[in-house]
């Protein structure tokens, strides 16, 4: 079995899920980002699984696009990430279409500021990573540094979408909450059914060569899943007090790590640190054929940000 077919099977079994709809229209989009981010890096042909199969859907949808059609499809999957973000919100809530008419509106200025303010930004940090990997094999510090520089790029998006987000939240209606309490419930079961811990004997042979020695950590992530979710669902109770909701949810939304069991602290901690060690080890069994390839495509993904944020007049004369 390949490594990229390893790398798949331990993330689906020890990969944290990400954020649901709670995010509105902030985390979707950063999330979608963030994968992007980690596929450029090569170590995997397949969409690394930081999100479950039924988790966030634009990145999902949008990752697919990217892995299947090459590089180009990025531009593609990006010029169709509003309507899949208003799509998913919308499996969540239930909008009425007035809240579709103004969800649009918030959507369609928040990407574009991501579009021409972000992407350069992306682009150029993108551009770094690839600086650092061709100077001389990655280490545990340049791990660190992708991925905080990860987390800083999505809690921008926090900070940009998050009074628009309550602004939309404010508007849902009692039985939109029970709407979301009942989406939440639907997809705690098939998450339940996906990432059962009795997996076949199959899976467990396929998982089994690369996440031997790492913490298990599935039950734990379920269970501060729904700990997200109540948390929630929780908040969502205050949406009407602008002033008490607004910063809750930032923080909410911002901060991830508040609220985990010391368990699943220690747990998650420890996982991370050996999945560093584990791209590590990756990194320094490339060949230099292998390793050209990787920086041709991290240079193609440089290459598109760039040109998808580009004024349109730009673009059309560069056509």
């Amino acid at each position: 079995m390949t490594t990229a077919n390893l790398q798949m099977t331990f993330d689906r079994n020890t990969g944290v899920h990400g954020n649901t709809c709670a995010a509105a229209m902030t985390s979707a989009l950063s999330h979608a980002n963030a994968n992007m981010f980690q596929n450029a890096h090569g170590f995997a042909s397949e969409p690394a699984r930081w999100l479950s199969p039924r988790g966030v859907i634009a990145a999902l949808a949008l990752l697919a696009l990217v892995l299947v059609a090459g590089c180009s499809a990025v531009r593609i999957g990006y010029g169709q990430l509003d309507t899949i973000l208003a799509w998913t919100l919308d499996e969540y809530f239930d909008l009425d279409p007035r809240q579709k008419h103004e969800l649009n509106v918030r959507l369609d200025r928040l990407l574009e500021w991501h579009r021409y303010e972000q992407l350069p930004d992306y682009a150029r940090f993108l551009t770094a990573t690839k600086a650092r990997l061709q100077q001389r094999p990655m280490t545990r510090e340049d791990m660190v540094w992708f991925l905080d520089g990860v987390r800083a790029r999505y809690r921008a998006i926090v900070e940009r979408g998050v009074a628009d987000a309550a602004d939309i939240l404010a508007t849902l209606a009692p039985e939109q909450l029970h709407a979301l309490e009942k989406h939440f419930e639907k997809v705690n079961r098939r998450f339940a059914r996906e990432f059962r811990l009795d997996a076949t004997a199959e899976e467990r042979r396929r998982a089994y060569a690369v996440s031997r020695a790492l913490p298990q950590v599935g039950a734990l992530r379920q269970q501060d899943r729904m700990r997200r979710q109540r948390e929630f669902v929780d908040l969502l109770k205050l949406r009407a007090n602008r002033a008490e909701f607004l910063p809750k949810l930032k923080a909410w939304l911002s901060d991830w790590e508040q609220g985990r069991s010391a368990d699943y602290t220690r747990a998650w901690n420890e996982h991370i640190d050996r999945r560093i060690d584990m791209y590590v080890a990756i990194d320094r069994m490339l060949t230099p054929g292998q390793r050209a390839r990787v920086l041709t495509r991290l240079q193609d993904y440089i290459d598109d940000f760039y040109a998808l944020s580009e004024p349109p007049r730009s673009r059309a004369v560069a056509r």
